[in-house]
């Protein structure tokens, strides 16, 4: 009762200077930090999975400009990130920012970023799926932070724990930068609470502080990385790759004028042509001699090139090109027919570069498709089976940039951009200006065409380059094709004989790896046709008279049809000739009524099924 009314002496109210940011954030800005590694990696490895990359590389794109332009644009868009989340910091007055020197800020989160960069090059490059890597990057975000601060703080705290042990975790970039962050939250902590600075430059010397270790690892992590994310994109990632030691190569790599020189070992070479087929053997003696000859106008020469992919899972290897000799001049249109898993995609990726040649090899404009395809790049077009696009770019932006990778500039490169739209039905409508994401099959078809075209490449590869469109886009597409032939050597695949027929100047047959025939349309039909299709329409009563008529004529013809007074005979053309044929339907015409008849010659298509067939069959005996 005596100390009832007695109260404690009044004093001045004191500010609370518990810095939550600096206590609880470390973790917490980890994380934030941590979230552009997945953004940058997923960006590559969609450039990879869709192969847009080796489309700009076939267009021209070198591996030097390609890394510089995009190190500079994933640092560029960093560093952004990294300026905007410290100015975000400090103007809500959080002590971590505004207490730290903003210079050692700068110097940390400039390392990390260029570190976090390399790192996400390099793990591209095992990556060929983007929800994959995706996946993969996130789980490394939220593992990285929760390990920081559940395992990697507490060494940082126990002062038994050995140091060398610290700095060889800090060489896991995550660890790096969390304890980085931690050092930051430790001084702006300890100077909210005293009333102090944070950490300055001349705290870095302190036996305590980690962050000079961490600065100096990430500077020489940084440049290991940078170099062998280099490395192993060249040697696994780009197109058919490199051998390990190109490096070595690659310094006394020099321009070359020419590189064409008959290839080694061509006295095997004729293993695997036919004898039966003079064609395919005078195409091969024509490349053996062009070869000797130190000029050429021909733009490309294939010189006994085979390609052999080896056996998996116990089944045997697969020959997909049997030694194939092929010369194209500039100015032809060269048509390659053949059933599906014949080889010709096979022969159209050794030609521009994604896989190699087991044996023999090409020249593209003089130059070796074995070790100069960096240089054949500069001069070739490519429309690939698939179209390979950004969705987000509009069909103007895609020809823009495909035209600046062929030094296209200025006045020059918008008015080939319109000549390309117009030409392919693309400029009216505002088509042009629109993502092709959004375009139709057909519009896609049109803007994968005018692509390969734009730059006025030497050779122009196009695998089947009308599929899918209506037949007005198709027939627009024929004269598009059909001018640019011009000056310029184009391989074009496909399985429309109507296609081949009215675009090729001469065509080849590929069955099972290798080239059964060669000559245009009118000499293959001449030579492998063999028949006439004889067709006549009575009635049902006079079907007996039209057949003895058809065998007097021809005594070995073959009837192909009958139905309803309709008959369709085979007549070999050496037993039959034409003037005979319409004398025998006059004399018929005298004798019962004839409805309709028509003489036609054998068509492409029919030659393709004959010497498909005849070749699946000798590859099976042999």
């Amino acid at each position: 009762m005596e100390l009832e009314f007695i109260k404690e002496m009044p004093k001045p109210a004191t500010k609370l200077k518990l810095d939550i940011a600096s206590l609880l954030g470390t973790l917490f800005f980890a994380w934030v930090v941590i979230q552009l590694f997945p953004v940058v990696l997923t960006a590559l490895v969609y450039e990879k999975q869709q192969k847009l990359r080796i489309m700009m590389k076939m267009h021209g794109l070198g591996d030097g400009p390609y890394w510089m332009i995009s190190y500079m644009y994933f640092l560029a868009i960093c560093a952004l990130y990294m300026v905007v989340f410290v100015a975000f910091g400090s103007l809500v007055g959080l002590k971590f920012f505004t207490l730290n020197d903003y210079s050692i800020q700068f110097v940390f989160y400039f390392l990390y970023i260029n570190l976090q960069i390399s790192l996400a090059f390099l793990v591209s490059a095992f990556f060929s799926n983007v929800k994959t890597a995706t996946v993969v990057g996130y789980i490394c975000v939220f593992a990285t932070g929760l390990l920081g601060a559940f395992l990697f703080q507490a060494f940082i705290e126990d002062a038994s724990f050995p140091k060398g042990w610290i700095i060889f975790m800090e060489l896991y970039p995550g660890f790096a930068l969390y304890r980085g962050l931690y050092e930051f939250a430790e001084y702006s902590l300890s100077g909210n609470s005293l009333g102090t600075h944070g950490m300055k430059w001349g705290n870095l010397s302190a036996s305590e502080n980690g962050m000079s270790d961490v600065m100096i690892i990430m500077l020489l992590e940084w440049i290991a990385l940078l170099f062998i994310a280099y490395y192993v994109d060249q040697v696994f990632s780009s197109g058919s790759g490199k051998n390990p030691k190109y490096l070595l190569q690659k310094f006394r790599k020099k321009r070359p004028s020419s590189f064409r020189r008959p290839s080694l070992g061509r006295q095997g070479s004729k293993v695997f042509v036919d004898m039966d087929k003079p064609d395919v053997v005078q195409e091969r003696e024509k490349v053996e001699q062009l070869l000797l000859e130190p000029t050429t106008s021909h733009s490309i020469v294939c010189d006994n090139l085979r390609k052999v992919y080896p056996g998996r899972d116990g089944n045997p290897e697969k020959m997909a090109v049997r030694g194939l000799s092929l010369a194209l001049p500039r100015g032809e249109c060269f048509g390659m027919l053949g059933p599906n898993g014949a080889g010709k995609t096979s022969f159209i990726s050794m030609m521009i570069g994604l896989t190699t040649p087991t044996t023999g090899t090409a020249y593209v404009e003089g130059l070796d498709i074995r070790t100069q395809m960096d240089w054949v790049y500069t001069s070739m077009g490519v429309c690939p089976q698939h179209d390979l696009l950004w969705e987000t770019l509009t069909g103007r932006e895609h020809l823009l940039f495909y035209g600046r990778l062929k030094n296209l500039k200025g006045a020059s490169l918008k008015r080939a951009v319109e000549e390309s739209l117009r030409s392919v039905n693309l400029f009216n409508g505002g088509v042009a200006d629109k993502q092709a994401g959004k375009y139709s099959g057909g519009m896609k078809r049109r803007l994968s065409v005018a692509i390969s075209l734009i730059g006025d490449p030497k050779v122009v590869y196009m695998d089947e380059p009308s599929t899918g469109l209506d037949p007005a886009s198709r027939s627009n597409l024929w004269n598009v094709v059909k001018r640019a032939k011009q000056g310029r050597a184009i391989i074009l695949t496909t399985h429309s004989m109507e296609e081949a027929e009215y675009l090729c100047d001469r065509l080849g047959i590929f069955v099972d790896g290798s080239l059964q025939c060669v000559g245009n349309p009118k000499e293959l039909r001449g030579r492998y046709g063999g028949s006439y299709v004889f067709t006549m329409t009575t009635s049902v009563n006079d079907e007996q008279e039209v057949e003895q008529m058809v065998r007097r004529l021809s005594p070995g013809a073959e009837k192909t049809y009958e139905m309803a007074g309709t008959q369709k005979f085979e007549m070999p053309k050496q037993e039959v000739s034409i003037a005979d044929v319409f004398e025998a339907v006059e004399v018929a015409k005298s004798k019962f009524p004839v409805y309709a008849w028509g003489l036609s010659d054998t068509t492409l298509e029919d030659v393709f099924i004959k010497v498909a067939n005849s070749a699946q069959q000798f590859h099976k005996l042999t």
